[in-house]
Formats: structure tokens, sequence, C-alpha cells
């Protein structure tokens, strides 16, 4: 065999839907050099502010990065995932007993009463959502009226790398893909717009020299745009509401 040919094959990769890959990812989350939360994790904090006395829902908390520290701030958090593999790593960590976990698909509207939150965070999620007018009217919904929802995602710049939300399991070596939807910034812009909600903030956040020195994994996409963010707040009418109103039963505590 040539001795480059192995290098030039292609590698296999399992597609899995979002749900699946995420349920298999959850073993090794909390454990990576994810260059993508290191980018993202401190200006989620600023964007969000002061939390004590809120209540907050954390959308797509994952294993509950976000979470426990809007908890440990004095925030009342529902945290919310489609993976149970997720959430079960996230209810087995001290002080789980804080926060309200729920198992639940964003296809549907967020189990809270209208107008309830303070904050919605959703964390490196809506490039799995097609539907993404449908889940910003909800947001709209179920935001008080002077709450704001703040939103980080992959930058869609990513994906001209080839890059989308990833791992490798380390049970079978093969990298491994929840599916994603590859939706650009306008798609973001006018769908928050067609919900009804104003952009308060939008910006593009790239690995600088600091961080790619500090973690090898980010070194290859030093100077690449790999994060987007964005900070939504209701106007007084909705433009779109695609959506039911949210069970008014089954809402958080606050």
């Amino acid at each position: 065999m040539h001795p480059m040919a192995q290098s030039d094959e292609i590698k296999p990769i399992d597609q899995l839907t979002t749900q699946a890959g995420y349920d298999r990812w959850a073993h090794i989350y909390d454990s990576e050099d994810n260059p993508l939360v290191g980018v993202e994790e401190s200006r989620v904090v600023e964007l969000l502010g002061q939390v004590r006395g809120l209540c907050v829902a954390d959308v797509g908390c994952g294993t509950g990065r976000h979470a426990f520290r809007l908890a440990g701030e004095g925030a009342d958090v529902t945290a919310l995932d489609f993976s149970e593999g997720m959430l079960a790593k996230a209810r087995a960590k001290a002080g789980s007993d804080r926060i309200h976990w729920r198992q639940h698909d964003l296809a549907d509207p967020l189990p809270v009463a209208d107008g309830s939150l303070d904050r919605i965070l959703c964390g490196l999620v809506v490039d799995h959502i097609a539907e993404l007018t449908a889940l910003f009217a909800d947001f709209h919904r179920a935001l008080k009226p002077d709450g704001f929802a703040v939103i980080s995602v992959m930058h869609p710049a990513m994906m001209l790398k080839g890059v989308q939300a990833r791992f490798t399991d380390p049970a079978t070596g093969r990298e491994t893909r929840p599916a994603s939807i590859p939706n650009q910034i306008s798609d973001y812009v006018m769908a928050a717009l067609n919900a009804g909600l104003r952009i308060d903030h939008i910006s593009e956040h790239v690995v600088d020299d600091a961080y790619a020195d500090r973690s090898p994994r980010a070194a290859k996409y030093r100077g690449w745009p790999i994060l987007l963010l964005m900070k939504l707040s209701p106007t007084p009418t909705p433009l779109a509401n695609p959506r039911p109103r949210g069970p008014v039963g089954r809402t958080p505590r606050c």
C-alpha cells in the first residue's frame, strides 16, 4: 500500500438524529476540550447580566454548564433538553436539586406560562433547529415584556470548513455527528424579526491568539469566525405566532 493511502482514505462518520447523537455525546461532553464552549461562556455571562431573583430558562441545557452557574447566582432555573443522556449527567451532579430539569422537544412549545420568564438562554442549540421562526415566536410568548433571550450558536462560517457539531465516540473511535441544519446568519436574523423580537445585540467571535495558544483543538480555527451571539427582546406584538400557546398547567415555580 502506498504510504499515503491510509491517511487519504475518507474516515467513517456516524450520522445520528440530534437526540441520539447527544445521548451518545453525553458520556464525554464535560471532559472534552471544546473550543466553541471556551469562546462562548464568558460572553454569554456578560450578555445575561445579573440574574439573582430572576426566572430563567436554560433551553438546550446539556449537562448543565450554564444552569448550575445561573442557579448559583440566585436565579430560579428551569433547564430543558431533548437528550435524556445529557439530563442524566446533569441530574447526577452536586447541587442539581436546585434546578428544575425537564426533558423537552423544541418542536413543541416551552412548558412555561405566557410571559413568565425574565431570561431565556439558548446555548449552542439553534444550529439543530429547522423551524427557527416557530421557536423564536415561542420565546416571545414566554418572555416577560422586559425580558430577553440570549442565543449562542456555532458560526455558519464553520460549515465552510466542513465543521458541524461532532465528537469522536470513544466506544467506536468514529466521528459522530448529531443532525444539524445549515442555517445562515440571515436565517437567524429574519426568524427573530418575523417572530416579533428586537435584535439588541449581534456579534461574531473568532478564536484569538491567546485562546489558540492554550487550546490545541482551537488552534486550527485561529482567526476564523467560530461563534455567533444574539440578544433578543420582545416587541409589544409578535409578527408571527405559528405555534399554539404554551401549556399553562406545566410551569416552573417562578
